[in-house]
Parts: C-alpha cells; sequence; structure tokens
C-alpha cells in the first residue's frame, strides 16, 4: 500500500491496471475508487472541505452546522460505515460518546498491507466492538471485501450494520443516472426526515422502483430525478428468493457502472438517499448533490431503541444480534468498469467473479 494524502486526508491506498482505492486512516472511509480509464471516481466527494474527525470541534468548525451530525459531516467522504447505529444515537448514547452512525466512521485505523491489498482495524470503545476490513484487488475492476465485527463485551446486544455507500457528481447527473436493484418490497422514510421536506409520500409502502409522492404522482427510482431540488430517503427489501443482493448504478455520459453484490441473508436491506440541493442548513448550504445506496441490516436510519422496538419489516429483522464475545463475517464485492448501456442484471460467483448482463 501506498500511504499519501487526499483531500487533506491521511489515507493509504491500493491500486491495479483498472482501479485506484483510497481509505482514509480516520474514519476508514473508501473516499474514492478511481476508474483508471476514465478518471471517474464514482463516489461523493461532500461540497465542504474535508478535516480529519480528531481536528473537528464544535467552538473551531461552526460551519459543519449546529446538529448532532457535524461531527460525522466534517469528515465524510464516499464508502463510509455505520456501526453499530444506523442514524442518531439516543440522547443518553450520545452523552456517552455515540455520534451519529457510530464510532466506526470518526476513529482512526491501523492500517497495512500490499500494493493490492489493504487490512484496517479499529476498537470502538463505546460500543465495545472491533471493525476490521480487507479490501483486496481482484480482476476485471473488481474489489474483493470482507469484514468482521467483534463484539468485547460480555452482553448480547443488537446492532445496526450498513455500507453507505454514497455517489456523486460527476457520475451522478440529473435525469441520466440509471440505477438496478434487485429490490422487492419499499417504504418511505416517516415525515420526520429532511424536516418535513421532500416530495415522497411519508410512510407510503410501495414496490420497487415506483415511489410514491405528496401530490399523487409516482417517481421512478431507477433513474436519477430531473427535478432541481429534490430529497428523501427509501427503504427497500432486496429479493428474498435470491441468494445474491445487488446494485449497479450506470452514468450513460461517461460509460461506466459501478456495483456493489453481497448475500441477502447477510444485509437484506438498502436504503435510497437522495440529497438534491433540497437541505439548506450548514453544511448542506442548498448546494450537495448526492446519491446514498447504503446496504446493511437495517432497513431505516432511526436510533437503537427505535430500530429495537420496531424489530423487524416485512416480516425481515431490522437488525444484527451479536452474541457476548461473538464475531459476524460478511464477505462482498464492489467493481467499477466501463459498459456501453446499463445492465440488466449480473452473476456472481460468491468470491470475486462478476459478470455484466446486457
Amino acid at each position: 500500500m501506498n500511504q499519501s494524502t487526499y483531500r487533506g486526508r491521511k489515507v493509504a491506498e491500493i491500486e491495479d491496471d483498472d482501479l485506484l482505492v483510497t481509505v482514509c486512516e480516520q474514519g476508514g472511509h473508501i473516499a474514492r475508487i478511481l476508474h483508471k480509464a476514465t478518471g471517474i471516481n464514482p463516489l461523493w466527494t461532500p461540497e465542504w472541505p474535508s478535516i480529519e474527525p480528531s481536528d473537528y470541534s464544535v467552538e473551531r468548525h461552526p460551519e459543519y452546522g449546529e446538529s448532532n451530525e457535524a461531527y460525522l459531516l466534517a469528515g465524510l467522504l464516499g464508502h463510509s460505515i455505520c456501526l453499530d447505529v444506523f442514524g442518531a444515537p439516543t440522547t443518553s448514547e450520545a452523552k456517552a460518546g455515540i455520534p451519529v452512525h457510530g464510532e466506526a466512521c470518526v476513529t482512526p485505523y491501523e492500517m497495512r498491507g500490499t500494493d493490492k491489498s489493504l487490512t484496517i482495524r479499529t476498537n470502538l470503545p463505546a460500543a465495545q466492538l472491533q471493525f476490521s476490513r480487507e479490501i483486496a484487488m481482484a480482476s476485471n475492476g473488481v474489489l474483493r471485501i470482507s469484514e468482521t465485527v467483534k463484539n468485547l463485551s460480555a452482553t448480547d446486544r443488537p446492532i445496526a450494520w450498513t455500507q453507505h455507500v454514497t455517489l456523486g457528481a460527476p457520475f451522478l447527473e440529473r435525469g441520466q443516472t440509471h440505477f438496478l436493484l434487485n429490490a422487492t418490497r419499499s417504504r418511505v422514510i416517516d415525515s420526520s426526515f429532511n424536516n418535513g421536506l421532500g416530495a415522497q409520500q411519508p410512510a407510503a409502502e410501495f414496490d420497487w422502483p415506483n415511489c410514491p409522492r405528496r401530490d399523487g404522482k409516482f417517481d421512478d427510482l431507477s433513474l436519477m430525478t430531473s427535478d432541481t431540488v429534490s430529497g428523501g430517503f427509501t427503504a427497500h427489501l432486496m429479493n428474498q428468493s435470491s441468494e445474491r443482493a445487488y446494485f449497479v448504478a450506470w452514468s450513460p455520459r461517461h460509460e461506466v457502472s459501478i456495483g456493489y453484490v453481497w448475500r441477502g441473508a447477510d444485509f437484506p436491506w438498502l436504503g435510497r438517499w437522495e440529497e438534491n440541493h433540497l437541505r439548506s442548513w450548514s453544511p448542506w448550504n442548498g448546494n450537495a448533490f448526492a446519491l446514498g445506496l447504503e446496504f446493511g441490516v437495517s432497513p431505516l436510519v432511526e436510533n437503537r431503541r427505535e430500530m429495537v422496538t420496531r424489530g423487524s419489516m416485512f416480516g425481515i429483522p431490522a437488525f444484527l444480534w451479536l452474541e457476548a464475545k461473538s464475531s459476524a463475517h460478511v464477505n462482498y464485492c464492489a467493481f467499477v468498469r466501463s459498459a456501453p448501456s446499463p445492465p440488466k442484471s449480473l452473476q456472481w460467483d460468491g468470491r470475486d467473479s462478476i459478470k455484466l448482463l446486457f
């Protein structure tokens, strides 16, 4: 691995002939998956400057806003990990040191690797968990990713564990970018999201991709909206009749696709978060343009008490029980590659071979 800096952040990088992958030392974010043939990084780089989480303070950095998200937003890049909450902590958890989306996206990581593989590891002292991720370059623009979460405490506990993959410009374009998910039953988050703003009908249930709007119309979520201002969050159950779950996004302008594929039994849910110049408060300031495709063990962004009270949605659990002193392990793949048209499906061998079907 090569240790370097990216957008003012300390990072480690691995690469092959197809891709350059950049991972932050603090927060563990996969900040960049650069497709060398086109020079495109499909992942989101926020519209505000990025700083190390350890440098952030409320007093010195008011530009990141007054919400409890500010600590996370100051250092957020690309694909982040939400562990062990997916959303805001409760009031008591926040006082005890749990930030929005959990400690794993702000803590420092130990990093070691080779030219084509990288292993990162961190302990989460407040949550009493250990998290590790290995990223290995495979052929044809594929990354093989393995993760382990270990419960260091002596109690069984419910956790959230979500891959917060966020796409941005220039890959993401209004009215242009296509999205393929093997999703089925879906639900809009409640009216409190985005301070009640946005066109989506709160709490509406639907089948992917036709999302109900407040005005009685529907949005086709398989194509990025052409609206100049929009935003919202929808939860999607991945196809339970298929062993694999996946999403693929495709840019017609750049003829590049990015996708992730995983075992549906590991991560049965995907959240689609859209922010298209909707949030007027800092640090968004009406300028942000991002699309999150967030797959994990929980359907909706909510605090732990709400997650446990919900218990399940559409008959599928809304969190993972992690037993005392035990570990949970998952394998999944990411890929970025050229594609002349939007894929209609994909095949995955369960390891590192992915074939796009057109």
